[in-house]
């Protein structure tokens, strides 16, 4: 039975839904209710679930990993994302999106050419990103290197980013499984 984990750590809220290993779905932000309700509504369809009542090591691991995301630290993800549940599409976008590394942004349209598909598509993705932060969908970005949007806020997405800033200055190429995925410097963002 997958257990709903919640935890304020700093100024942010924290969720999961794990069963043994396995990571169902994460979530974060500043109103408890809203985080919990949000990660309820990734969950696979029609799954038990329970609240748990005391973290477990694996728990606590995962919403600090979280919290690190959030603080704009460089982190591995050893976690076993569960995406089985997911459209064959959103696990395409998601396995990509999630090697695009701190320091570096993608944007709609590159994200949609490295996975034949649609710029829109890849934002409907980002909307319903089962996986935030560990999936880094803050990391997407419009091709005019303006934010976009972000279900978190905007304030939120930019903080994320001038957090996770390391001063990169040439653009690269992720190559994975055939497909070449663009990203670029955060600074990218704020150049004039």
């Amino acid at each position: 039975m997958i257990s709903i984990y919640h935890q304020k750590l700093d100024e942010m809220w924290y969720a999961a839904a794990v069963e043994d290993d396995k990571v169902f779905a994460t979530n974060f932000g500043s109103n408890e209710s809203k985080v919990v309700k949000q990660l309820l509504e990734s969950l696979p369809y029609n799954v038990p679930f329970q609240m748990a009542e005391k973290p477990i090591q694996f728990s606590e691991n995962l919403l600090a990993t979280l919290n690190s995301v959030f603080m704009g630290k460089d982190i591995s993800k050893n976690f076993k994302l569960e995406m089985a549940h997911l459209p064959n599409y959103s696990r395409k976008v998601l396995g990509l999106l999630i090697k695009v590394p701190v320091g570096y942004v993608t944007t709609y349209g590159a994200l949609a050419k490295a996975t034949r598909g649609g710029p829109r598509a890849v934002g409907r993705v980002m909307a319903t990103n089962p996986f935030a932060p560990l999936i880094p969908c803050h990391r997407v970005v419009r091709s005019d290197f303006t934010l976009g949007g972000y279900g978190g806020g905007l304030d939120i997405k930019q903080k994320f980013l001038e957090r996770e800033n390391r001063g990169y200055q040439e653009p690269s190429n992720i190559n994975v499984d055939g497909a070449v995925l663009a990203v670029y410097p955060v600074g990218f963002l704020w150049k004039d």
